[in-house]
């Protein structure tokens, strides 16, 4: 073998023709149509039962998938019967003491005769005793004797018995019985009540909703505490089954809203939904420009607060986040802590908020018109400083501002994604070390490094996250236009902006209501009244009860 053929079998590759492995199409192909899943009802006979779980779970293979046989008393007659659940999702103690427990043991409910009757009333009538007496139901009986559970329903179908079981119930399958028992025996973990982690309190509840889509709504049940809040179940998702509840008050919101928000969330087709987020874009109007249409909170006092003004709010069951609708441009600038403040600090909150809105969106392209375009409009002795610092510079402004834009978003993104007693150190290094290293280098000027730290805290005032990223996009497009025409590229772009949000409508609400169009608000705009004035609720959601109090609320003073 001489070198060339010792080189070509060193570097080059030969593949291994004894193992070919290749994807074939499965009978359920992405060309392929799946196919519908008939509804299948329960059997009487056991064995048939039986053969259709293992064969729907695949208990061959499943290895958290429990089916349990037993023999089942009842009235001194005995019936084979089983249990389906899954382990992990149920609480085994609710499962031994209160469901096997009392089916398999003997007690003195079932030493009676199988055939003895059970007596519904009995009356004495001119010394003639009159009962009434229906015979001996074993589906019944098993249901209202034999299971002490508060949550027991009688099911036919093996879907609805399947779904209880992914969900975390038990499911009782009795041979001659066509049905099955659905009980409620769920003790899977879940994470307990905390405090908000992205929405920073104050002075409020210090609750957060949690994964799990029945504490959620009790928390918000606790605090409406009114029998009209009305709570919907839905199930989004055709292999997920996605559990979600439509919260609304019957007596304030529109009947035309809760039917269009049902609407959509019955008419999504996909196979699986798992956060908030996925919802919100499948049901919100337009995602075309990036502009958030529906709210998102972690705060059952926000969610509840939206509620009693006449808004929908749906949860999700596995995300800490529900979503509310419809929601207004003004939605995103506000705080659940406004409420909380006295009016004067609430109202100099939200001023602040509107100046952060304008930097965030403008700042970079104002500055790199002014100083491409507009040099006039600047003291000389400011204008002198700006050229002196940047003489040294060899980029031009658009490329220095898009490196520092961009090494902010990294900077950002990378304090979010390390660890978290990392976190800090990322940021106290990207924006001290790297900044100070990058001015004397020449890279960037020392007043980009200003403006850019503006633009930077100016975009974490935004009380909503998505809001916020909306901007911080959105600023390069100000950017690119400052630099390319200047404050007429920037007031173009204003224009194009302001007509894309008058135009967009949230669940049939405008998006700058009640601005634009203009209309009555009732004190229901932007900056807040004093809470005695606050006597009528927003208009454009059209609410069944416009008053929210009356007219002198404070009656204490009038006495």
């Amino acid at each position: 073998m001489n070198l060339k053929q010792i080189i070509k079998k060193i570097f080059t590759y030969n593949p291994n023709n004894e193992y070919n492995f290749s994807i074939l199409e499965d009978s359920i192909g992405p060309n392929k149509p799946e196919d519908k899943q008939q509804s299948e009802k329960i059997f009487p006979r056991l064995d048939l039962n039986i053969q259709s779980i293992e064969t729907k779970y695949n208990l061959l293979i499943n290895s958290d998938v429990i089916l349990k046989q037993f023999t089942l008393n009842a009235r001194g007659k005995q019936y084979n019967a089983f249990i389906l659940y899954i382990d992990g999702m149920v609480d085994t103690t609710l499962v031994n003491d209160f469901l096997l427990k009392p089916l398999m043991l003997r007690n003195q409910n079932n030493l009676f005769d199988g055939n003895q009757n059970k007596i519904l009333s009995e009356s004495v009538s001119n010394n003639v005793t009159v009962r009434k007496i229906k015979k001996f139901n074993l589906a019944e009986y098993v249901e209202t004797c034999l299971v002490p559970q508060n949550s027991v329903k009688k099911v036919q179908e093996f879907a609805d018995a399947i779904s209880g079981v992914n969900s975390g119930d038990c499911a009782l399958f009795i041979d001659t019985l066509d049905i099955a028992f659905d009980v409620d025996v769920k003790g899977f973990k879940q994470r307990s009540v905390d405090t908000p982690t992205n929405e920073i309190i104050i002075k409020g509840p210090h609750e957060a909703f949690v994964e799990n889509i029945r504490t959620n709504t009790s928390l918000v049940r606790r605090i409406v505490n009114n029998e009209n809040l009305i709570i919907e179940n839905l199930e989004v998702g055709k292999i997920s089954k996605t559990k979600c509840a439509v919260c609304y008050m019957k007596n304030i919101t529109n009947s035309s809203l809760v039917a269009e928000v049902k609407y959509r969330m019955n008419n999504i087709d996909i196979d699986s939904l798992l956060s908030s987020g996925q919802l919100e874009q499948l049901i919100e109007d337009t995602d075309m420009y990036g502009i958030p249409q529906i709210l998102s909170t972690e705060r059952p006092d926000k969610a509840t607060k939206y509620l009693l003004q006449g808004r929908v709010v749906v949860i999700i069951n596995g995300n800490p986040y529900c979503l509310i609708m419809p929601a207004t441009l003004i939605d995103f600038l506000s705080s659940p802590e406004d409420t909380n403040l006295s009016t004067l600090f609430a109202n100099f909150l939200k001023a602040l908020r509107i100046i952060a809105v304008v930097l965030t969106l403008l700042l970079p392209g104002m500055y790199i018109a002014v100083t491409s375009f507009h040099q006039e409009i600047l003291p000389t002795e400011i204008l002198f400083s700006t050229l002196a610092a940047r003489e040294q510079v060899p980029f031009p402004i658009i490329f220095e501002l898009l490196i520092m834009d961009f090494s902010f978003e990294l900077i950002r993104e990378a304090g979010l994604r390390v660890p978290s007693p990392i976190g800090p150190t990322i940021s106290i290094v990207g924006a001290l070390i790297l900044g100070d290293a990058a001015v004397n280098a020449n890279i960037v000027s020392p007043i980009l490094i200003i403006v850019v730290a503006i633009t930077g805290i100016s975009s974490f005032a935004i009380p909503d996250f998505s809001f916020g990223f909306h901007l911080r996009v959105y600023r390069f497009v100000f950017t690119l236009l400052g630099f390319t025409a200047g404050f007429l590229g920037i007031g173009l772009g204003i224009y194009v902006y302001i007509c894309l949000i008058c135009n967009i409508k949230s669940f049939g609400v405008q998006y700058t209501a009640p601005f634009a169009p203009a209309m009555n608000s009732k004190n229901n705009g932007y900056f807040i009244p004093p809470i005695w004035k606050q006597e009528y609720r927003a208009t454009f959601l059209s609410p069944k009860k416009e008053k929210a109090q009356s007219h002198i609320s404070m009656k204490w003073k009038n006495n």
